[in-house]
C-alpha cells in the first residue's frame, strides 16, 4: 500500500480544448450561453410537468426525470469546463476530478436505462393501449426510474473503484476537458487491460441492452403503426414517439462512437468534439427536442402562463 500511495498524484491538470486564448473567450461565451440554455430548458420542462395536471402521465413522468438528469450531468461538466477557460491555473484535486467522474458515468448510466423506459412506455402506449394504465401504474413506474438510477450507480462505483487502484506516476496531465474515463485511462503508467475490460463490459451491457430494448419497441411500435389504416392515424402514432427516437439516436450515436472503443484508439480532436456534443449540447437540445415538437407540452406552457397572470389579477 505504501508504495502505491506514493505514485497517487494530488491532482491533475485539465488541459482543455485549446491552448488559443481568443478561441478560450469565444468557447466560453459559447458554453455560458449553452448552459443556460440547459438550465432554463430542463427546468423550465420539470416546472410545467409538475405544474401542469394533464401532464402527470407516466410519459411525462419519465420526461420530467429526463430533464433532471440532463442539468445534473451538465452541471457536473459544464462549471468546471467554464472555469478552467477563464484561468490558466487548470487544476483539479484527485477527489475532485474522480467525484466528477463518478456522477458523470453515474448519470450518463442512468439516462440510458431511462431511455429505454421511456421507450418501453410508447411501446405499451401504441401496441397495447388498453392495457396501457396497468402496465404504466405508478408503482411499476417509479420502478423503472429506480432501476434506472440504481444501474447508473451501479456502473459508476465499479467504473471510479477500479480507476482507483490504478496507479498515476508518470503525467498528471489529462488531455481533455473533464475527468473522462478515456483520457485518465492513457495516463496509467500500470497494466489497465483488466480494468478497461471491466468498463467495455459494464457500459457495453448497459448500452447494448437499453439500445435492445429501445430497438424491440420500436419495431414492435413501426409494425402496430403500419397497420393503422388511416393515414392520419398514422401520423399521430408516430408523432408521440418522433421526439424521443431522435432524442435517443442522438444521445447512443456520441455514446457508442466515445465508449465502445479500446482506449489506446482515443483520439485528442476527434474524441473531445463528440465529448462536447453528448456532455454540454445535448443536455440543451433535450429540452428543446421535447418542447418544440409537442404539443401538450406548448399548450401546458400556456395554461400555466395564464394561471400564472390569472392569479396575479385577482390579488
Amino acid at each position: 500500500m505504501g508504495t502505491r500511495n506514493d505514485t497517487h498524484v494530488s491532482d491533475f491538470i485539465l488541459m482543455g480544448l485549446t491552448d488559443s486564448e481568443a478561441i478560450q473567450r469565444i468557447l466560453f461565451m459559447l458554453f455560458v450561453l449553452i448552459y443556460l440554455m440547459t438550465v432554463l430548458g430542463n427546468a423550465g420542462m420539470i416546472l410545467i410537468i409538475h405544474l401542469d395536471l394533464q401532464l402527470h402521465t407516466p410519459m411525462y413522468f419519465f420526461l420530467s426525470h429526463l430533464s433532471f438528469l440532463d442539468l445534473s450531468y451538465s452541471t457536473v461538466i459544464t462549471p468546471q469546463t467554464l472555469g478552467n477557460l477563464l484561468t490558466s491555473t487548470k487544476y483539479i484535486s484527485y477527489m475532485n476530478c474522480f467525484t466528477q467522474m463518478y456522477f458523470f458515468v453515474f448519470l450518463a448510466g442512468a439516462e440510458c436505462c431511462l431511455l429505454s423506459s421511456m421507450a418501453f412506455d410508447r411501446r405499451v402506449a401504441i401496441c397495447n393501449p388498453l392495457h396501457y394504465p396497468v402496465v404504466m401504474s405508478t408503482r411499476s413506474c417509479c420502478s423503472l426510474v429506480f432501476g434506472s438510477y440504481f444501474t447508473g450507480f451501479l456502473d459508476s462505483f465499479v467504473n471510479v473503484f477500479c480507476m482507483s487502484r490504478l496507479d498515476f506516476c508518470d503525467s498528471n496531465v489529462i488531455h481533455h476537458f473533464f475527468c473522462d474515463l478515456s483520457p485518465i485511462l492513457a495516463l496509467s503508467c500500470t497494466d489497465t487491460q483488466i480494468t478497461e475490460i471491466v468498463i467495455f463490459i459494464l457500459a457495453g451491457s448497459t448500452l447494448v441492452v437499453s439500445l435492445t430494448t429501445i430497438v424491440v419497441s420500436y419495431v414492435s411500435i413501426l409494425s402496430t403503426i403500419l397497420k393503422i389504416t388511416p393515414t392520419s392515424g398514422q401520423q399521430k402514432a408516430f408523432s408521440t414517439c418522433a421526439s424521443h427516437l431522435l432524442g435517443v439516436t442522438i444521445f447512443y450515436g456520441t455514446m457508442i462512437f466515445t465508449y465502445l472503443k479500446p482506449s489506446k484508439s482515443y483520439s485528442l480532436g476527434r474524441d473531445q468534439v463528440a465529448s462536447v456534443f453528448y456532455a454540454i449540447v445535448i443536455p440543451m437540445l433535450n429540452p428543446l427536442i421535447y418542447s418544440l415538437r409537442n404539443k401538450e407540452v406548448k399548450n401546458a406552457f400556456i395554461r400555466v402562463m395564464q394561471k400564472t397572470v390569472g392569479s396575479r389579477q385577482l390579488k
